[in-house]
C-alpha cells in the first residue's frame, strides 16, 4: 500500500468549497470549545472552592446538551439545516459573550455560569444534528469516510491544544479572555458558514408531532440492521470498556505514581487517536467496511483488556495509545456508514440519537467501571474484565447481525432484508425497488407487503467507487440515463452535466445535478477521553468520540 493511501485523505477539501468552509469552522470551533470548557470549570472552582460545584455545572451542561440533541434531530429534518446551524451558533455566541462579561465583573455571579451552561448546552444541541446531517450533501458519497477522518482530526487537534492554551490564558489575562476568544470564534464561524447554500432535507416535510417524528426515527433504527448495529457496537465499547474514571486510582495506586502519571494515562489515548486520524486514508478505500469496523472495535476492547493486565506504566501507555487508534478508526467508519445508510429525510433524527449516545454512553461506562472496581476490589481487574466483556459483545453482535458484517461504503446502500438501505423511496444510488425497501420495509410508492429489494443493474456510466448514493452526486461524474424506477420524488439523478457542488437536487429528474454526495464532540462525536468541560465525548469535538457535528459549538 502506498503512503498516499495511508495518510489522511484530503480529497473532500480539494473538491468541495462548502466542505472546506465547514472544516475551517469546526477546526477553530474545537479550539474555542475547549477554552470555554476549561475556563468555566476553573471559574466555578475559583468562586466556590468546590469540586462538587464543578461537577454539577458540567452535569447541567451535559443534560441540557442531551435534551437539545434529541430536539435538534427533529428540527434538522424539518427546516433548512444551514439556517438551523447559523441561528443556533449566533445565539450561542451571545451566551458565551455573556460569560465573558460576567467573568470581567469585580464580583462574577456563579448562578449566571449555571444559566449559561443550560442555554449553551441546549442551543448547541439544537444545531448539532443539523451540522452532521448536512455533511453528506457537501461531499461525494465515496468521500464520507475521508470527511469523517478530517472532522476527527480537528477534534484531536483541539483536544490537545485547547486545554493547555486555556490554562495559559487563565493563568495570565484571566478566564474572561478565554470566553471572549470563544465568542469571537463563533462570529468567525458564522462568517465562514454564511456562503453555504440552502440545505433543506430531501422530500416533503410532514407536519408531525415532534414525538411522532422522533418515533419514526426510532422505527427506522429498529428496522435497519446496519444502523442499529452501529449504535449497539459502540454502546458495547463505551459501557463495558470505558476506563477513564479509574485513571486516578490506577496512576497512584497500581502504577505508584502521582498527578503526572495520571496525566500520562489521559494523554496516551489522545496520542493514539491523533495518529489514527493521520493514517486514516485506508478507511475510504476498504471494501468490507463493516468487517473493518468490527475489527477496529475489537482492537479497542483487546487493548483495554491488555492495559488492565499491564505490569508497568510504559506498557500500559502503549496499549492505551493502541486503544485510541482503534477508537478513531471505528469512529470514522461508524460515522461514514451511518450517513451512507440513513435516508436524507432522517439524517437529523438518526444523527441526534448517535450524538446523544456519544454524550451519555461514556458517563454510564465510567460509573459502571467504578462499581465493578469496588465489587472486585481491583481497578486493574475491572478494566481487564471490561475489555474482555467488550470483546464478547462485539463477537455476539457480529454473529447476530450479518447485515453489519456485510455493510460497505462501496456502491449503493442497498441489500437484502435487514441490511438497511434507505427506506424512503428506494435504496441509495437510485436502484430499483419492487414493493419494498432494502431492509424489507415498505417504501413510498410501494406496498408494505411487497417483495424484497432488488438490486437493479448499474446505471450506464455508474462507477464502482464513490457511486451515486441517496440521490447525491460525485464531483465530475454524471450518470448517463434516466432515474431508476422507485426513486422518491425528492431524489433525482442528473441527465446532463449542468450541476455544480452546492446545488441541491429537488423534484423529479429533468436535468441538472444536486450537491455532491458523523459521529460530535460527535460527536461524538473524537477520542474516548473525557471532555475538558465534562459534557461527555459529544462536547469535545463534533464527532462521536468527538462528534463531528460538534454539539457544544
Amino acid at each position: 500500500m502506498r503512503l498516499g493511501e495511508i495518510v489522511v485523505d484530503v480529497t473532500p477539501l480539494r473538491s468541495s468549497r462548502d466542505f472546506r468552509l465547514v472544516f475551517a469552522t469546526q477546526a477553530i470551533s474545537m479550539l474555542g470549545t475547549h477554552l470555554t470548557s476549561v475556563a468555566a470549570s476553573l471559574q466555578i472552582y475559583h468562586l466556590t472552592g468546590s469540586s462538587v460545584q464543578v461537577g454539577l455545572m458540567n452535569l447541567v451542561l451535559g443534560l441540557s446538551l442531551l435534551v437539545g440533541l434529541v430536539a435538534g434531530g427533529v428540527l434538522a429534518d424539518r427546516v433548512d439545516r444551514r439556517r438551523a446551524v447559523l441561528v443556533t451558533r449566533a445565539v450561542t455566541a451571545l451566551v458565551i459573550a455573556g460569560l465573558a462579561v460576567n467573568a470581567a465583573l469585580p464580583d462574577p455571579r456563579v448562578w449566571f455560569v449555571y444559566v449559561a451552561a443550560v442555554l449553551a448546552g441546549g442551543i448547541s444541541g439544537l444545531g448539532g444534528p443539523a451540522m452532521m446531517a448536512a455533511t453528506p450533501t457537501l461531499v461525494a458519497p465515496g468521500q464520507l469516510a475521508a470527511a469523517g477522518a478530517l472532522t476527527t482530526l480537528t477534534a484531536q487537534l483541539g483536544g490537545m491544544v485547547g486545554p493547555s492554551l486555556a490554562g495559559v490564558i487563565a493563568a495570565g489575562p484571566g478566564v474572561a479572555l478565554c470566553f471572549a476568544i470563544d465568542a469571537a470564534v463563533y462570529v468567525v464561524g458564522l462568517a465562514l458558514l454564511a456562503p453555504l447554500p440552502a440545505l433543506p432535507p430531501d422530500g416533503p416535510v410532514e407536519a408531525q408531532h415532534p414525538l411522532k417524528a422522533m418515533g419514526e426515527g426510532l422505527r427506522f433504527l429498529r428496522g435497519n440492521q446496519v444502523v442499529a448495529g452501529l449504535l449497539l457496537i459502540d454502546l458495547c465499547a463505551v459501557v463495558f470498556a470505558m476506563p477513564y474514571a479509574l485513571f486516578p486510582e490506577l496512576g497512584t495506586e497500581h502504577f505508584g505514581g502521582g498527578p503526572s502519571t495520571v496525566g500520562l494515562l489521559y494523554t496516551a489515548p489522545a496520542v493514539g487517536s491523533f495518529f489514527g486520524a493521520l493514517t486514516s486514508g485506508w478507511t475510504g478505500r476498504v471494501h468490507h467496511t463493516g468487517r473493518a469496523l468490527i475489527g477496529a472495535v475489537a482492537v479497542w476492547g483487546a487493548a483495554i483488556a491488555c492495559f488492565g493486565l499491564s505490569p508497568n506504566l510504559w506498557l500500559a501507555l502503549v496499549f492505551l495509545a493502541l486503544a485510541g487508534l482503534g477508537d478513531t478508526a471505528s469512529e470514522i467508519l461508524r460515522r461514514a456508514l451511518l450517513q451512507h445508510y440513513t435516508p436524507d429525510r432522517l439524517q437529523g433524527r438518526v444523527g441526534s440519537l448517535w450524538l446523544a449516545q456519544a454524550t451519555a454512553g461514556p458517563s454510564v461506562g465510567n460509573v459502571e467501571a467504578g462499581l465493578v472496581a469496588r465489587a472486585l476490589g481491583s481497578s486493574s481487574g475491572a478494566v481487564a474484565l471490561g475489555g474482555l466483556v467488550c470483546l464478547a459483545g462485539v463477537a455476539a453482535l457480529a454473529t447476530a447481525m450479518p447485515g453489519l458484517r456485510r455493510a460497505t461504503l462501496r456502491g449503493p446502500a442497498g441489500g437484502g432484508p435487514g441490511d438497511g438501505g434507505p427506506a424512503d423511496g428506494g435504496p441509495a444510488g437510485g436502484r430499483s425497488v419492487e414493493g419494498g425497501s432494502a431492509d424489507g420495509g415498505p417504501v413510498e410508492g410501494g406496498s408494505a407487503g411487497g417483495g424484497p429489494a432488488v438490486a437493479g443493474p448499474p446505471l450506464d456510466g455508474e462507477s464502482t467507487e464513490g457511486s451515486v448514493s441517496r440521490g447525491e452526486f460525485t464531483e465530475g461524474f454524471v450518470p448517463r440515463g434516466k432515474p431508476a424506477e422507485g426513486s422518491s420524488p425528492g431524489r433525482r439523478l442528473a441527465v446532463d452535466g449542468s450541476g455544480t457542488p452546492g446545488d441541491r437536487a429537488r423534484g423529479p429528474a429533468v436535468g441538472g445535478t444536486g450537491a455532491p454526495g458523523d459521529r460530535g464532540r460527535t460527536d461524538s462525536a473524537g477520542s474516548r477521553r473525557p471532555g475538558s468541560g465534562g459534557a461527555g465525548r459529544a462536547a469535545a469535538a463534533g464527532s462521536e468520540r468527538s462528534a463531528s457535528a460538534d454539539p457544544v459549538d
